[in-house]
């Protein structure tokens, strides 16, 4: 048996035991690495028994739910938290369109998929109910994708310069729709390389390059703008917001400086010739320029299926939309290239200005949770919400390039910003969970804020 097989499965049993016997939150932890690792796919896959990880994963998140519900539910509530109104009216969408989807059998298949992730992230929202259980969900997220970036680097390119079959279960093996989960990651390691000790530091240069170095494998435009504006976000506000630590200024100059040089020492010809193509929007004759085609594309769909045409509803339209040049070898029609105009093709302008409003509230109680940060002088957690904005920023970046409405990465990003909001904000203002923090053990310990 390899060591990668081994370490999964000692990692796998002993997180289940760990949330049954220890702490809640670890069947989060297990889903999480069960759900990047992918060991279904790995070439290792036949060394380890051929069980349902993530099904097994999924019912201990259930179970630990059930069994500490009462508990849990004073520290994390649901009413309190407006993406999840938004997140079920998605849902609720995309149940009532099975019955005017042009490809029924695929968009219930797919649904009923959103439909286990919208559960998984109601629950872990309650489990993850501290700053530690907060850390160790990031730092998990990072290993994963850190693997993901060691796996890019074994595999190395195809014969087209790119690197495919190595991501999550719901990338389908894609390239892009991979990078657009590792890219989040680099914005979060700036965090912790900033603020963290030398242990953390080191640790988050050593996951940031891995990660960095994957990501120009596998080539993707998308996931490179993704990274520059997440990061330029965060640095931004490092540099010039009003609340500086010592030096702070400084470290922002030495990331950039740090980043750049990376840049240039992983990047090779191959990268920067696919990243050229970025200018080359109208040019028919380089790849992925016909984006705007497909987009404009999807408003003519529109005109004829107002609400929407379901899950592979425009892949199965699309020929009779777009010109015939696109479909010359092909067996199948094209996708919209974008999660927006996914969205608009699959459940029409109302699921599309749901989307809007899903990520307008997770911003706009990020937006409370650092107003109240800045005023009690926790600077150390405001920029950890920049951070975290910065990476569904990033995200959002790349996935306006690819098909990512329904992804899981999507969903964690948000559901990282409504935990941290409810461990810095919402419990803090409630007087019923303050005077929790002495009687209940996974309730968020007390924490000092000092003036930086």
């Amino acid at each position: 048996m390899s060591k990668f097989a081994l370490l999964f499965l000692f990692l796998f049993t002993a997180g289940i035991f760990a949330a049954l016997f220890i702490t809640p939150v670890s069947s989060v932890l297990v889903y999480q690495m069960v759900y990047f690792v992918n060991p279904d796919s790995r070439w290792w896959a036949a060394s380890i028994p051929g069980i349902q990880y993530s099904f097994i994963a999924s019912l201990v998140i259930l179970t630990m739910l059930t069994v500490r519900y009462k508990e849990l539910s004073t520290q994390a509530e649901w009413k309190k938290q407006p993406v999840f109104k938004w997140m079920l009216v998605m849902l609720v969408i995309y149940s009532l369109m099975t019955n005017f989807a042009i490809v029924p059998g695929v968009h219930k298949a797919f649904t009923y998929d959103f439909a286990k992730l919208v559960v998984i992230i109601l629950a872990s929202y309650k489990l993850i109910n501290s700053e530690k259980a907060l850390n160790a969900c990031l730092w998990v997220y990072i290993f994963g994708v850190t693997y993901i970036g060691y796996m890019a680097y074994s595999v190395g390119r195809d014969w087209q310069g790119r690197v495919e079959g190595i991501g999550m279960i719901d990338t389908g093996g894609d390239g892009n729709m991979t990078a657009a989960a590792m890219v989040p990651a680099l914005i979060i390691l700036t965090y912790m390389a900033w603020l963290g000790n030398k242990k953390i530091k080191f640790l988050a240069v050593f996951c940031g390059a891995i990660i960095a170095n994957g990501i120009v494998l596998i080539n993707s435009r998308g996931a490179f703008l993704g990274a520059v504006v997440g990061i330029l976000f965060f640095l931004f506000y490092m540099i010039f917001s009003r609340h500086q630590r010592k030096g702070q200024r400084g470290t922002a100059i030495l990331v950039i400086l740090v980043a750049f040089s990376g840049t240039i020492y992983v990047a090779d010809d191959a990268f920067w010739s696919r990243m050229e193509t970025l200018q080359d929007v109208g040019d028919g004759g380089k790849s992925g320029s016909h984006r705007m085609d497909f987009w404009m594309a999807t408003f003519d769909v529109l005109q004829d299926y107002p609400l929407g045409v379901g899950i592979q509803g425009f892949i199965e339209l699309s020929p009779n939309y777009l010109p015939e040049h696109y479909f010359e070898g092909r067996k199948k029609g094209k996708a919209t290239h974008s999660t927006w105009f996914q969205i608009l093709s699959e459940i029409g302008w109302l699921g599309f200005f749901v989307l809007l409003a899903l990520l307008i509230s997770t911003l706009n109680l990020s937006r409370k949770t650092k107003r109240y940060l800045v005023n009690i002088e926790h600077y150390d957690a405001y920029f950890k919400m920049l951070a975290l904005e910065g990476a569904l920023l990033s995200f959002l970046i790349t996935a306006s390039f690819i098909d990512r409405g329904r992804s899981e990465m999507l969903y964690w990003l948000i559901l990282f910003i409504a935990v941290a909001s409810n461990i810095y904000y919402l419990r803090s203002i409630n007087p019923e969970n303050r005077k929790l923090k002495n009687t209940n053990r996974y309730a968020l310990p007390v924490t000092r804020h000092k003036s930086e």
